[in-house]
């Protein structure tokens, strides 16, 4: 973990080095906690801010202990972070996956922290998916029975007669990216391909080649099944007992994506009894398995979770991590984030000023807001209604929470606490935005009243206040500013800006919105240090003052 460097006593005629010259201390500390490939690492020690800790032998208390110190945790499928861990863990800002799977991440718990997890979807798919072809085809020809046969001096041809791919009915369970790549290599086999996946589209299965079925009927209707879902709440136990039973008499089944949605015992039984005609399983429930009842039965080729284990694999998803573990240490979004919505890269140089916009109307909402903020109203209209706004909302919430909170919020748990606090949320979208090219109008309600705030950008790229409740104005939200309704009345700035100056703070900037002449106004005074209490008290009691409030932006 970083720690200061320790002093040395010059020795007589050694040279002592300018205080410049002296390497930077790093400022973020990345734990590794399971093996990665070395190219991965090298991305992580080529960052000088970024100091390197690699320990993949921990008790559960050790790995508590470890992780107290760091801001990046990086995994695979061996370290288990759970709540207690991340609770441990009160600098950690991200959780990197390298690999797919974040079954072994208590990613709710995380979320609720703030922590980023990450993970890396597509460096291991063409590995899954040729170990599943592989498994395929050993089942099929009963490979590991005839090498097992030679080893031990044997010549039984007759013993090992195998089955064809050719013209059999292959259903997959989960058509996502390793699922897809599976059906479009059996579509080389000549193989009619079935799939289950309730969040697939019909149309996206039909470009695959793949009709899409319910789970029973994939199971009564396919030759061979190979299962690529996560493993959720909804997938665990998917295939038991009852459903092999109602089985196609024979069907061969392969499991590469995780243990637990086929329930083991069921499997095994269903093997011996002629049910199932074999299986060949690279997960297991408990990694590693112990009293599996799958390992040693006849017909069922077992290998110890070896999807993502090709050297060109693990290379991909260590660098594709270790990238993103360094974008986030620098406040820059991970592409991958599973529990906040990505951004594309090529989107996020438009939608990033939005972003900054959004997260400085929130500040200033939850400094403007009186009572209780019970609801929430997001409009966005212009160009910016036809862009994906999935990361504006929450940095909207981030300003409108983070002064309240003493807890760190960000966009990952942003939503979270919001829904925690009874906030309700709205979104809306508009073709129309008044005079500008872009709006983005914020409403929100507490038992106290209302107040409305628009922004937009100038020049694309530079915030800009173009509504406060019911004053047309135009400020950019930066730094302190004093924002007093007041009647408009001959005096009143000019008495504000006397009590400033009494007490050297300058005034960077002004603008006053108003309806009519004489009536109700805004004042919004840009200042360049903050106003003590006893200063806003005095401006508070001036005639004609409604009410005057310093934000912080």
């Amino acid at each position: 973990m970083p720690t200061p460097a320790k002093s040395k006593r010059a020795q007589p005629g050694a040279t002592v080095p300018h205080a410049r010259a002296r390497k930077a201390q790093p400022t973020f500390c990345a734990l590794v906690s399971d093996p990665i490939a070395d190219e991965g690492l090298e991305v992580l020690r080529r960052d000088p801010a970024i100091e390197v800790v690699v320990k993949t032998e921990h008790t559960p208390q050790e790995l508590k202990d470890a992780v107290a110190q760091a801001d990046a945790l990086v995994v695979r499928s061996q370290t288990r972070v759970t709540a207690e861990v991340i609770e441990a863990a009160k600098r950690l800002r991200v959780i990197a996956r390298a690999g797919v799977g974040v079954d072994n991440v208590d990613v709710p718990a995380a979320t609720r922290r703030g922590v980023i997890v990450l993970n890396s979807p597509e460096g291991n798919t063409i590995a899954a998916t040729e170990h599943t072809l592989a498994l395929l085809l050993a089942l099929s020809r009963r490979i590991p029975e005839a090498y097992d046969s030679m080893r031990k001096g044997e010549w039984k041809r007759s013993k090992f007669v195998g089955v064809e791919l050719y013209n059999k009915t292959l259903g997959i369970f989960g058509l996502g990216k390793i699922g897809s790549e599976v059906a479009r290599r059996a579509r080389a086999f000549d193989m009619r391909i079935l799939a289950f996946d309730p969040y697939i589209s019909a149309e996206h299965a039909e470009r695959l080649g793949a009709e899409l079925v319910s789970l029973p009927e994939l199971l009564a209707s396919s030759d061979y099944i190979t299962i690529h879902a996560p493993l959720t709440k909804d997938t665990r136990g998917a295939i038991g007992k009852a459903e092999l039973e109602k089985a196609r008499r024979g069907i061969r089944i392969v499991n590469t994506a995780r243990g637990g949605i086929v329930d083991e015992q069921a499997l095994a039984d269903a093997v011996k009894a002629g049910i199932v005609g074999g299986a060949a399983v690279d997960v297991f429930e408990q990694e590693p398995p112990k009293d599996s009842p799958l390992v040693g039965v006849e017909h069922i080729i077992v290998t110890p979770h070896l999807g993502a284990s090709t050297e060109e694999a693990q290379v991909r998803v260590a660098v594709d991590v270790a990238e993103q573990v360094v974008d986030v240490l620098h406040g820059r979004p991970a592409r991958t984030a599973v529990n906040v919505t990505p951004v594309r890269p090529e989107a996020l140089a438009t939608l990033q000023p939005y972003i900054t916009l959004a997260e400085k109307m929130g500040r200033l909402q939850a400094q403007l807001a009186e009572g209780h903020v019970v609801d929430l109203e997001i409009t966005y209209s212009g160009e910016i209604a036809d862009l994906d706004v999935s990361a504006v909302t929450p940095s909207f919430l981030v300003g409108l929470l983070q002064p309240a909170l003493e807890e760190p919020v960000n966009l990952v748990n942003a939503p979270v606490l919001a829904e925690a606090r009874g906030l309700k949320i709205k979104e809306s979208r508009s073709t129309a935005a008044e005079d500008y090219s872009s709006l983005i109008i914020s409403r929100i309600a507490s038992d106290r009243g209302e107040h409305v705030i628009a922004g937009t950008l100038f020049g694309r790229n530079e915030p800009r206040i173009v509504r406060l409740d019911d004053y047309r104005v135009d400020f950019a939200p930066s730094g302190y500013m004093l924002i007093a309704d007041h009647r408009d009345r001959p005096g009143v700035i000019g008495k504000v800006g006397t009590i400033l100056g009494n007490e050297d703070i300058n005034i960077g900037g002004m603008h006053v919105g108003r309806k009519t002449a004489r009536g109700k106004a805004a004042m919004i005074l840009a200042v360049d240090s903050p106003i003590p209490p006893a200063v806003m008290k005095k401006i508070s009691r001036l005639d004609s003052m409604y009410r005057c409030v310093l934000v912080e932006l």
